[in-house]
């Protein structure tokens, strides 16, 4: 049956930009290409078609596909991260950054990430653009299932927008709970993405009617009361003369 809007399915991609992977779901690939982080989670992706959880291009090549299928799309600028626009690169005073600005820098000026393109003098030229403004990129996929089961599609929301994995989540009664780890609070990802999901959840389902979020923190183990050392024996003969 033909993949339409509103279906949820477990994808595995890798994104070309020439001869370049800039980005993919297979571990291997991200070793080989140098673009491997230790931090992130690779494996295939949970993703809700319709929702631009992926680019437009790639996401129109999955719409109306059936499950099982793997093909490969090149997908112009316009349908992935646009036109190179010159008015998003400016020069800036080079006295903004902490560091000499050096070409091939990626920095952030009022809250804008960019790429220093070149230093005159006193100034710094910045792109503001996304670094794939302007390219057509290459899409190798594979469309690995569907995904039925809330608490899985919730679970490759989770993954999608904070790349963690240790939320528990339960479903009952119109309200979704989710079980959050100590601390989590501390992990910026999720304190700026959680909003989005919570908003996704009730956008998705529409019998849910509240979404719970409960830290908890475990009472700290005792530390193990170390052993005794046994006393000296004392003498108990006095010494011959």
């Amino acid at each position: 049956m033909a993949l339409q809007e509103g279906d949820f399915i477990r994808l595995r991609y890798t994104g070309r930009a020439g001869e370049n992977i800039f980005d993919t779901t297979d571990e291997e690939n991200a070793k080989e290409e140098g673009i491997y982080n230790p931090r992130a989670e690779y494996g295939p992706v949970t993703v809700r078609l319709g929702s631009h959880h992926v680019i437009i291009g790639l996401e129109e090549a999955l719409i109306g596909n059936e499950v099982g299928a793997e093909g490969e799309i090149d997908v112009p600028p316009e349908k992935a991260f646009g036109a190179h626009e010159e008015e998003h690169v400016r020069s800036v005073p080079t006295g903004q950054f902490r560091e000499k600005p050096k070409r091939g820098m990626r920095i952030e000026v009022e809250g804008r990430e960019g790429v220093v393109v070149d230093v005159i003098g006193r100034r710094a030229v910045v792109d503001f653009n996304h670094p794939l403004a302007g390219k057509t990129l290459n899409y190798s996929y594979a469309i690995l299932e569907k995904v039925e089961d809330r608490v899985e599609q919730i679970k490759g929301l989770i993954k999608l927008y904070s790349g963690r994995t240790d939320i528990g989540i339960s479903i009952a009664d119109g309200t979704v709970e989710l079980a959050l780890p100590a601390a989590i609070t501390y992990d910026r990802r999720w304190m700026v993405w959680r909003g989005t999901l919570v908003r996704e959840l009730f956008e998705y389902y529409p019998d849910i009617t509240d979404v719970v979020m409960k830290e908890t923190f475990p009472r700290p183990a005792k530390p193990e009361k170390a052993p005794e050392a046994p006393a000296a024996e004392e003498e108990t003969e006095e010494t011959e003369e």
